[in-house]
Order: C-alpha cells, then structure tokens, then sequence
C-alpha cells in the first residue's frame, strides 16, 4: 500500500477575547488584543502585560506576562522584543487561550483559521493511503472533524462511517478524537482503497 504523507501548518486567524467586567460598560465584555506591550522598570525590576481593550468603549485590562522579574533573569533578546512590540511575540502570547483563561476566567474562542500545506514529494494520484501530520499554532475550539470534512470536502458523516470501519485512525489519541478539537501532534490516517472519489481526496490534501 502506497501512502501520501502530508504536513499541515494550522493557524488560529482570530485571537480569543478574555471576558472581562468592563467598569466603564457595567458589564461582561468582550476584550481584544492590542498588539502592544507594556513594560515597565521599577529599578532592577522589571513587569511586563499584553494590553487588551474592550471592544465597545476602548476601556484598558492587562494580560501579564512578567510580573516582578529581576532583568538579568530576563533573556536580553526577549527583553527587546518585549519592548518592540515584536509582532510574532505578540501572536503567541495572544493565542495562548489557556493562558488567557487562567488570568480571565473566561475566553471566547474563535474556529477561524488558515491552513499551509507543504507539497508532498512523488504524484498524489499513485498512493492508496493519505497520512496527516497536523502542526497547530496556537488552540483553536474547531473539532477535528470539521477540519477534515472542510479541507478534504468530506460529509463528517462520511468520515465517521470510515472511523467506524477501521479505515480512518488518529493517533496519539485514539477513539472519538475526530469529535475533539483539533491539537498539536496529532496523525490522521485514512485508507481510501476502493474509494471512487480517492484522487479528488488526495489532491485536496495536497492543496
């Protein structure tokens, strides 16, 4: 048997919103990101937070990130970063929702996202077999399912059916992961042996 290994990137698109009481609002609201540290020095002390703004009156809430750390303890190209507004710094810490939880109580999570496919080497069209290999950055709520039905153009219904017959495994997990969020690390087999439509599902694997 012939198998297409493929390597997805997946990306949360939208960062999740902490549920914040907003004292100018009187009420829960919703927070973003405002994509801007703030650090500040007290003598060799050094705090640092990822500002959020509510989304209805601009109100103020900090996400902190460093809280009285000696500035030798602090790597002097994070410390930089931190202070540059580094966008990629910034991504990860905003996407961190269970960091976000822990500090907030409460997040709202977004299913957005966009998905890199690297080319596998050899033509798609001669394999029997598609292995995935899932690489997430970030968390994102969609359920495993959903990402499957809507990259390979799959019913859900359908690849329940395949894991119901043995021919669609994931791993490290096991049963019931495609009812899951999508995470990290995770390996999606599929045997498309028999299956009329099995170069249309290779070919979308792949692009």
């Amino acid at each position: 048997m012939s198998t297409l290994r493929v390597h997805w990137t997946i990306a949360p698109a939208i960062a999740p919103r902490p549920l914040i009481n907003c004292n100018r609002c009187g009420g829960v609201k919703p927070y973003r990101c405002g994509e801007k540290f703030r650090v500040n020095a007290n003598g060799k002390r050094i705090d640092v937070w990822l500002i959020y703004r509510c989304v209805d009156c601009d109100n103020s809430w900090n996400f902190t990130i460093l809280e009285r750390r000696n500035r030798r303890d602090i790597e002097p190209a994070l410390l930089t970063a931190l202070e540059c507004n580094d966008p990629a710094l910034v991504r990860r810490f905003a996407f961190d929702a269970a960091a976000l939880r822990n500090r907030a109580g409460r997040v709202e999570e977004f299913a957005d996202i966009t998905v890199h496919k690297e080319p596998p080497a050899g033509e798609p069209g001669h394999a029997t077999a598609l292995w995935l290999e899932l690489r997430l950055e970030g968390t994102t709520p969609l359920r495993l399912d959903r990402l499957l039905a809507g990259e390979l153009g799959l019913p859900r219904s359908r690849l329940q059916a395949l894991e119901g017959r043995g021919r669609l495994t994931v791993g490290p997990d096991g049963g019931r992961t495609l009812r899951k969020p999508v995470r990290d690390g995770l390996a999606v087999r599929i045997d498309l042996i028999g299956e009329a439509d099995r170069n249309a599902i290779l070919s979308a694997a792949c692009r």
